[in-house]
Formats: structure tokens, C-alpha cells, sequence
């Protein structure tokens, strides 16, 4: 009788035997660990912001599409600052183009450190990374075509001290009934 590996759906033909057991199946159990890791990104958007601060006029744009209406989804913001960043929070103004033309704005604040002056997320070389949960548990309404535009909407213009800006769009195994 041969052995059946049904994770990957392929039936090798093969006997079990202790060498093709210790060669392969280590390989094949950290196979399914790293396919299994981490979050599950449908879509990402990146802007690197120039060395001269994120001004008004640089947006990060992110365009993507919904396929089924019944999935639900985390949206992620993740920001590079460097730790000379001037403020504890900025704002940014948020729109979403819905597929049908409709368009909402809200404005949001990013809360880079804490009350007491600490930063959050990941510390390191003199840069911080921290993923901001933008809205957790949401789901899309319409099938289409969705953009998302992510503006600098702080006091100062340009904005010294974000190096990047990265938007993610997660899928998780949830869905809406």
C-alpha cells in the first residue's frame, strides 16, 4: 500500500520506510509551518516618504479589489518613523472609494508612543516600526474596484521624521453570514 501525503494532494506510490521518513518528513512538517505563519495579506501598498519630510501632496493610494462580499478582512497601517519624530500622534485624513463612485473621508490619529513618551511597536538603528490596526473584524459590502488614499493631514507641512507608510489589506478565514 503506498503512502499518501493529502496536505500537498499527491499520492506518492512510495512505501514508508525509515530513510524516506527521515529525509522528508521534517521537510514537509516546516513546509506546512511556514505556509501556516503569519498574516494572510491579499493586498499591500507602499510609499516611501522622501528624506525631506511626508508632505500634503504625497498620498499613498491603494487600489484593490473585493471579490466576495461574505469574507471579512483587518486593515493594517504600518508606519516607519525615525526616534527624532517630533510628536506622540499626527493625524491622517482616510478616503475610501467604494465601487459605485461613493466616497467617505475620516480624519484618524496615529498614536506613535505612549502617555508617557515611549514608542510603540519595534525599536531598532534609530527607527521605529509599528503596525497600526486601522479596522479590525470589517467586511466589504460591494463587489468591485476600492481605493483607499492615506494623506499627511499633521500641522506641519512637510512632516519630518516618517519614513515609510504601508497599508495591508488581511483576509481571515472568518466570514459574514
Amino acid at each position: 500500500m503506498g503512502t499518501s501525503f493529502l496536505l500537498l494532494g499527491v499520492n506518492l506510490g512510495l512505501r514508508p520506510t525509515n530513510s524516506f521518513m527521515l529525509r522528508y518528513i521534517p521537510l514537509l512538517v516546516l513546509l506546512s509551518f511556514l505556509t501556516a505563519c503569519g498574516p494572510n495579506y491579499v493586498y499591500e501598498s507602499h510609499l516611501e516618504v522622501p528624506d525631506t519630510g511626508w508632505t500634503y501632496q504625497d498620498s499613498l493610494v491603494a487600489q484593490f479589489t473585493i471579490e466576495d462580499s461574505l469574507t471579512i478582512y483587518n486593515l493594517h497601517l504600518q508606519l516607519e518613523h525615525n526616534e527624532e519624530f517630533p510628536f506622540q500622534n499626527f493625524y491622517v485624513q482616510m478616503h475610501t472609494q467604494f465601487p459605485d463612485g461613493q466616497r467617505l473621508s475620516e480624519m484618524v490619529s496615529l498614536e506613535l508612543a505612549d502617555k508617557g513618551g515611549m514608542w510603540l511597536g519595534e525599536c531598532g538603528s534609530g527607527a521605529c516600526t509599528l503596525d497600526i490596526p486601522i479596522q479590525q473584524g470589517a467586511y466589504f459590502n460591494q463587489i468591485g474596484e476600492y481605493q483607499l488614499t492615506i494623506e499627511q493631514y499633521s500641522r506641519r507641512d512637510p512632516l519630518p521624521g516618517i519614513l515609510s507608510v504601508h497599508f495591508a489589506l488581511e483576509e481571515t478565514e472568518d466570514r459574514r453570514e
